[in-house]
């Protein structure tokens, strides 16, 4: 029988690929989908132990000073991070403040505490570590720090028409943090960290490289990738319950994405920011805002908000369509283009909460008494509400389904590549 760890699925493909020796600093990718299968770095438990600890001074600095301030007219207003939900939660958008605690603050400082504990030989329950590693692993993509930064950056340029924009002592921590935490992210390989916890299971049978894994009666485990029979629901490895396939995914993800679209039409017409000058409130929309902006001559921030806000939801929506209708055996079977097309969706869907982090920031240095105050309104929630379910909708597809119907290419060794 072969050996276990000399064997893998692709999580993408499901193509049966029998993994080289890897040199330090080099990783191996999928021979179909390119996918990356395994990094080995050099001192994989040391190099993210130092990013994380890093990463966590940083945002600890980050959340003590101030992080921005703003001049108008003679008058002062200053925030700090954590100044920003007490806002939106005295102007009764407590929901608003809870996505921005989760997904700017909590999410990529749980991660961080995760890693810590994973990388290093700390005594722990396996039952803990393992629960650790599930929460790593399913968490890490919904941390919105960076996006957030960029959120930042596009209100100073919004702010700057009407008075002087300065940055207080805790913003450089904080563009640390994000380049740092991100940093410790692509130093953790899954499949090294699994097996600090647990050695993976003996394979069923011997398995014939270049073939997928369901036509071997084969899946991989989603939570550990280890390679277990097709009928066996339960992971004994990490505890994960699967399918070979997602149970329902093409029912799940077009009911998520019309959900979403249904949420999209008022997220675009209601407003989504309101700004009071002088005693009148003059609310804005999403397209009013890029409009103003464009108007004002601040061409880049206005094309980055209609990209971000207008562009990339609209498409990440047809493109989740596409996928579906093309898994279902309805399209053309040009399974690579296909791929390439789901690994955008992935890649682009969160950074459509640039608009809900930049009313944020607005809503909470804009202060003036009755000079000037900015405040959220229901359409932001409505728009981050459709993020959200288009990031689940995008995760819910199973993108092995648009790679079933191909011959395999018996493809023996996967592609090894030098970092």
């Amino acid at each position: 029988m072969a050996e276990a760890s000399e064997w893998m699925l692709c999580p993408q493909c499901d193509l049966m690929t029998r993994l080289p020796a890897i040199p330090a600093g080099s990783k191996a990718n999928c021979p179909r989908c390119h996918t990356n299968l395994v990094t080995r770095w050099h001192e994989p438990g040391k190099r993210p132990t130092g990013y994380v600890l890093a990463a966590l001074f940083m945002l600890l600095l980050a959340n003590l000073f101030p992080f921005v301030n703003m001049h108008v007219a003679g008058l002062s207003s200053e925030i700090s991070l954590m100044a920003i939900p007490h806002v939106m939660v005295a102007e009764d958008y407590s929901s608003l403040a809870t996505l921005f605690l989760l997904f700017v603050q909590a999410i990529p400082a749980l991660c961080m505490l995760c890693i810590i504990l994973l990388v290093n030989p700390i005594a722990l329950p396996h039952g803990l570590r393992a629960a650790l590693a599930r929460i790593l692993f399913r968490l890490r993509d919904w941390g919105m720090a960076e996006i957030f930064l960029a959120g930042v950056l596009v209100s100073f340029v919004k702010l700057m028409a009407y008075g002087d924009i300065g940055l207080g002592t805790s913003f450089w921590p904080w563009c640390l943090f994000c380049l740092l935490q991100l940093r410790a992210f692509q130093c953790v390989d899954r499949r090294w960290v699994w097996q600090r916890i647990a050695p993976m299971p003996m394979l069923p049978h011997a398995p014939q490289p270049g073939v997928s894994g369901l036509r071997q009666h084969l899946r991989s485990c989603p939570c550990c990738t280890a390679i277990l029979p097709a009928d066996q629901r339960h992971c004994p490895r990490c505890g994960a319950r699967a399918h070979a396939r997602r149970k329902h995914s093409l029912q799940w993800t077009l009911a998520l994405l019309f959900t979403s679209l249904m949420l999209y039409i008022p997220a675009n017409v209601m407003p989504i920011m309101i700004t009071e000058t002088l005693g009148t409130p003059y609310p804005s929309n999403i397209m009013g805002g890029v409009i103003l902006l464009w108007s004002d001559g601040s061409y880049p921030v206005a094309l980055v908000i209609f990209i971000a806000s207008i562009m990339v939801p609209s498409l990440k929506m047809l493109a989740i369509g596409w996928l579906c209708w093309d898994a279902s055996g309805r399209g053309r079977h040009d399974r690579e283009k296909m791929h390439r097309i789901y690994e955008v969706v992935e890649f682009v869907g969160r950074w459509s909460m640039i608009d809900v982090f930049v009313i944020a920031v607005l809503s909470a240095l804009v202060r003036m008494g009755r000079l000037m105050n900015v405040y959220p309104a229901l359409g932001a929630l409505l728009f981050a509400l459709v993020v959200i379910l288009t990031m689940i909708a995008a995760m819910a597809f199973d993108s092995r389904l648009t790679w079933d119907r191909t011959q395999d290419n018996r493809i023996k060794e996967p592609r090894v590549d030098g970092k």
